[in-house]
């Protein structure tokens, strides 16, 4: 065997970012190239490392970018060339995943592969429905199958006169297309037509959606609902059980699609918090941070930090790049010497607690504005203060502190740029989809994706985490609809909710 390279088979889940197993993210963060199909969240290909050769292969029904033959040789002809290989998967490889086809290719060309197995759509789709697949009141079978084939062909390996009379509970994928004739073929072969079933769309994700019939009803609501691939389907009595136990669409911002202007770095926390409630976030991040253009004199003031009497930091990013800088020169905190320090919020304060440090001194208002009114409690007359700043601040704290006697350098930490990649599709998502909010959290955010030049969506709101980001909304003509209080992520989320909450359609 080739030891060269090693080709993983990875199951990427069935949408749910929290249901990817440690084993899946560990090999796509070591991959050097990453194979994967139309998968149910795009987010896992953020998780390959700089360099990764991301090559698509499409794998979705009628709409195949690369023919099964072509990726089993392309899989073997980059782990023949000593790359390390993640062929990902949505669900799990080896369930109607034609994992055990390229396994075999593999095995067949001598070299090494791993299987990570992944959790299946069969299972985790009716889960998610609160729909339990096994029951010791309704059922102890169950059988999965594939809906791929069409039924009426004449012949087939699915055996439907089995099907019908086989006990407990069946689950098919892929079969939304042929629904009339899978169910027509049940009812044909003695199944009850009253049987329930379920369907289940984009299945763990924020955007899934359940339709509920019997075999009889089940094809003329699904085209009503134009409801389409991909889909869990599950027919059984088991079904009755989402009355009492469905929990995932009932969670407060189920069905509301939010987008997240954040940088990529920055999103998680906000688009974590937007998940939890059950929101469909679109991660569209419009600015990303940058090293300062003078990188020594942002060094050099960093080095001299411990002469200040107070360190003001105004914002997490700023704390990030400070404290990395000071960290590449000194191995000891204590270097840092006893300056007082200052924090803009209690987001920028947690970011400084995050390297054991103390924060002094936290306005009552998370705005410049209201860290100048801190300092005026207490005398700052000829003290000396090192402001670690974006490029782009405002003057505000600089010059209020200044009025005030203190004697302030300005040191420039980073820089906001517009955000030019977007390896998710973000923004045909959003051309597409549209959207019920989109969040921004900063002036520049407001800025960068107004110079995207995107339509804003029909029946879409606009939500500030502050006054100045709403200030700069209403300059390119979208109020905001609510402002967050505290200014904050964790009062931003409080404001989404509310307003939604509010404003029930």
């Amino acid at each position: 065997m080739s030891q060269s390279g090693i080709c993983y088979l990875v199951g990427a889940g069935p949408g749910d970012l929290g249901l990817v197993t440690l084993r899946a993210k560990e090999c796509i963060e070591r991959a050097d190239v990453l194979v994967y199909d139309a998968l149910s969240n795009p987010e896992l290909i953020q998780w390959t490392k700089p360099g990764c050769e991301k090559i698509h292969v499409g794998k979705r029904a009628k709409n195949h970018a690369l023919p099964q033959d072509e990726i089993n040789a392309l899989i073997v002809e980059k782990t023949q060339a000593g790359k390390s290989v993640v062929r990902l998967k949505g669900g799990d490889p080896m369930i109607f995943g034609r994992g055990g086809e390229e396994a075999a290719e593999l095995a067949a060309a001598g070299v090494a592969f791993e299987i990570v197995p992944g959790i299946s759509s069969t299972i985790a789709g009716p889960c998610y429905a609160g729909i339990p697949v096994t029951h010791r009141d309704h059922n102890t079978q169950l059988t999965i199958f594939t809906g791929h084939e069409d039924p009426t062909k004449g012949f087939s390996s699915i055996d439907f006169s089995q099907l019908a009379k086989a006990p407990g509970t069946k689950v098919f994928v892929m079969g939304v297309a042929r629904l009339r004739e899978i169910t027509g073929e049940f009812v044909k072969h003695g199944a009850d037509p009253n049987t329930p079933i379920a369907l289940t769309r984009w299945a763990t994700t924020n955007g899934q959606k359940t339709i509920v019939g019997n075999l009889t009803t089940i094809a003329d609501i699904a085209e009503a609902e134009n409801f389409g691939s991909p889909a869990v389907a599950v027919i059984g009595s088991v079904v009755n059980e989402r009355k009492k136990i469905n929990w995932f669409e009932k969670r407060p911002l189920f069905g509301k699609r939010i987008v997240v202007t954040r940088t990529r770095e920055q999103a998680g926390g906000l688009s974590k918090a937007l998940r939890d409630l059950g929101a469909d976030v679109i991660e569209l991040p419009t600015i990303r941070i940058e090293h300062p253009q003078d990188r020594l004199t942002f060094a050099e003031m960093v080095t001299h930090a411990h002469e200040y009497d107070w360190l003001v930091f105004t914002s997490p990013n700023g704390v990030e790049r400070f404290f990395d800088a000071f960290f590449a020169t000194f191995e000891d905190a204590r270097s840092l010497g006893n300056p007082r320090i200052a924090a803009i919020g209690t987001g920028t304060a947690n970011k400084i607690r995050e390297y054991r440090i103390g924060v002094d001194l936290i306005p009552e208002k998370f705005v410049a504005e209201g860290l100048i009114d801190a300092f005026k409690k207490d005398s700052v007359e000829n003290l000396t203060m090192l402001w670690v700043k974006a490029a782009e601040s405002r003057e505000i704290v600089g010059d209020g502190l200044t009025a005030l006697g203190a004697i302030v350098d300005e040191c420039i930490a980073y820089r906001t740029v517009p955000e030019t990649e977007d390896p998710t599709g973000a923004k045909a998502r959003l051309a597409e989809q549209g959207a019920d909010l989109i969040t921004f959290t900063s002036g520049s955010t407001v800025d960068h994706f107004f110079a995207l030049g995107l339509d804003w969506p029909e029946g879409c709101v606009a939500g500030s985490i502050g006054p100045v980001t709403s200030e700069t909304l209403r300059k390119h003509g979208q109020a905001p609809a609510f402002e967050a209080n505290p200014h904050d992520i964790p009062g931003f989320t409080a404001a989404i909710l509310r307003y939604f909450k509010k404003h029930k359609h």
